[in-house]
C-alpha cells in the first residue's frame, strides 16, 4: 500500500483504515460475515468499520491484520488513526459533517442484468475489460458507479507484495482507464488511491452533458484498464456487490505459454471450493480463451479464478499459498 509520510485528519485516517481492511479483504476472498466470525465481530460491525462509520480501534487492527494476514498493514493505519488524533486534540467549533456513506441514491435500487469480464495478456501487460448492464430498480436516479481496482503480486507473502507496491505503485498513467455508457464517455473521480488498490466512481456524464440511470432504466457500462505483469498476481476475483442475473469472466492468454486455469467459489460454510462448473477452453489462433459462467450468483459471494503459464514458470511465486 501507500507511504505514510504525508499529514492527515482523522476523518482521512479513518477512511485509509477503511479501504485497507476492504482491500485485504477483497484480496483474501473472504465475505463480511467470515471475516466477522473469524475475529469475533458482527457482520454489522465489519460492515461499519470498512464504511468509515465506525472508529478504528487497536484490537480490531490486530485481528484483522492476523485474520487477513495483512502484514501489519491494517495495524499501521491505525497507527497513523491515533497520530491523527494526537495532532487534532484540540476543542472544535463543529466537526465536518460526515460524506454520505450510501453509494448511490437514497430510494435506487441497482441490479446487475448481465456482468461480463475479459482479461486479455499480452506476455507482458493485462488489459481488463469490463460489460455491465445495470438496471434501475428504484425510485430515484443514479447519477454515479463505484469500481474498484485491486491487485496483490505475492498472494501470501503481504509484507513482500506491500514493498513490492511501495517501490511500484500502480500509477493513473499505466492505468489508462477509459469507461462509456450509450455511446458517451464517462468522467471519473477518485475516492480511495493506494498503491495497490483504486477506488473510482464513474460519473454519468461529461463535458457535453448529463445522462443519468432513471428508474426502470436499463444500461450498458463499459470500462477498461491495464496493469503490466509485474504488478499483477496470477489471479482475478470477482465480487458480488450487487444483486446479479448473470456472471461471465474470460480469460485470453498467449497459446505459447501453455496457461492452465483454475478456480474457487464460496461453499455453504464459507470456506472456498471447487467452482462448480469447469472453465470451457478454446484456441483461437494464437490465443487460448477461458470462459466461465454462472447464472444467479448469490450476493456478497466471490469467485475466484487463478491461472500458471506451464512454458514459463515463476518458482519464487508462492503459489502453495493462494487462497
Amino acid at each position: 500500500m501507500d507511504t505514510h509520510h504525508d499529514v492527515i485528519t482523522v476523518e482521512q485516517a479513518i477512511e485509509n483504515f477503511a479501504a485497507e481492511v476492504a482491500y485485504w479483504r477483497e484480496v483474501r476472498g473472504l465475505a463480511k460475515n467470515a471475516l466477522a466470525a473469524a475475529m469475533g465481530y458482527t457482520p454489522s460491525y465489519v460492515s461499519h468499520m470498512e464504511a468509515g462509520r465506525a472508529k478504528p480501534s487497536e484490537d480490531f487492527a490486530r485481528l484483522a491484520d492476523e485474520q487477513l494476514n495483512a502484514g501489519n498493514a491494517i495495524f499501521k493505519r491505525w497507527l497513523d488513526y491515533e497520530a491523527a488524533k494526537t495532532r487534532t486534540r484540540r476543542p472544535a467549533a463543529s466537526p465536518p459533517p460526515r460524506r454520505v456513506e450510501q453509494p448511490y441514491a437514497t430510494g435506487s435500487a441497482l441490479v446487475v442484468e448481465h456482468d461480463a469480464a475479459r482479461l486479455d495478456y499480452d506476455g507482458a501487460m493485462y488489459r481488463l475489460a469490463m460489460r455491465r448492464l445495470l438496471r434501475n430498480t428504484g425510485a430515484e436516479p443514479v447519477t454515479r458507479y463505484l469500481i474498484r481496482i485491486s491487485v496483490d503480486r505475492y498472494p501470501g507473502e503481504p509484507e513482500r507484495s506491500n514493498e513490492h507496491y511501495r517501490e511500484h505503485p500502480l500509477t493513473w498513467d499505466e492505468l489508462a482507464l477509459t469507461a462509456s455508457c450509450r455511446g458517451e464517455a464517462l468522467t471519473w473521480q477518485t475516492k480511495h488511491d493506494r498503491n495497490a488498490f483504486k477506488e473510482i466512481w464513474l460519473l454519468f456524464e461529461n463535458a457535453h452533458g448529463r445522462f443519468p440511470l432513471y428508474p426502470g432504466e436499463s444500461v450498458w457500462i463499459e470500462y477498461a484498464y491495464s496493469v503490466s505483469d509485474c504488478k499483477w498476481g496470477r489471479w482475478f476475483q470477482r465480487a458480488v456487490r450487487l444483486p446479479t442475473e448473470h456472471l461471465e469472466v474470460t480469460l485470453a492468454f498467449p497459446v505459447a505459454l501453455d496457461p492452465m486455469v483454475w478456480g474457487t467459489e464460496p461453499s455453504m460454510t464459507a470456506e472456498q471450493v471447487p467452482l462448480r462448473t469447469a472453465p470451457h477452453r478454446h484456441d483461437d489462433g494464437a490465443t487460448r480463451v477461458f470462459v466461465w459462467s454462472t447464472s444467479t450468483p448469490a450476493l456478497h459471494a466471490r469467485y475466484r479464478l487463478e491461472w500458471r503459464f506451464r512454458a514459463r514458470p515463476e518458482p519464487e511465486m508462492n503459489q502453495g499459498a493462494l487462497r
